[in-house]
């Protein structure tokens, strides 16, 4: 299952509406990585909110997702997790440690839009 990923702005947005394949989940990484470079894109959202779980090989993969992501150059946010999704990761031991996560896409693009702000600051 392709998923699908939009352009707003200079943010990307990938919405998983389904459990993938690993093989779908490396389609993502390589998409995305692409697009970024494509598109100048300067973030990228992966919205989780239609999964009901998250197993380790998925959780490590958008770990990864998260890592090539900044490699290219674009800050990256998770949003969506489900309450019985991070509880299940937390009973797992799973963790996606150094990767942003928000609420929702509303959350993820204020956060996204905030540490936009703060790089301009900085330069």
């Amino acid at each position: 299952m392709r998923v699908p990923i939009l352009k707003l702005n200079k943010v990307l947005i990938a919405m998983i509406q389904d459990a993938l394949t690993d093989a779908d989940l490396f389609k993502l990484q390589s998409d995305l990585a692409e697009q970024v470079g494509r598109y100048r894109a300067l973030g990228v959202v992966i919205d989780v909110t239609a999964l009901d779980i998250m197993d380790s090989f998925s959780t490590r993969t958008l770990r990864d997702i998260a890592y090539t992501t900044q490699l290219r150059g674009a800050r990256m946010v998770i949003v969506g997790i489900q309450p019985d999704v991070a509880f299940s990761m937390i009973q797992l031991g799973l963790r996606l440690e150094g990767v942003a996560t928000a609420l929702d896409l509303e959350d993820g693009l204020a956060y996204l839009e905030d540490q936009f702000k703060k790089s301009e600051n900085h330069q």
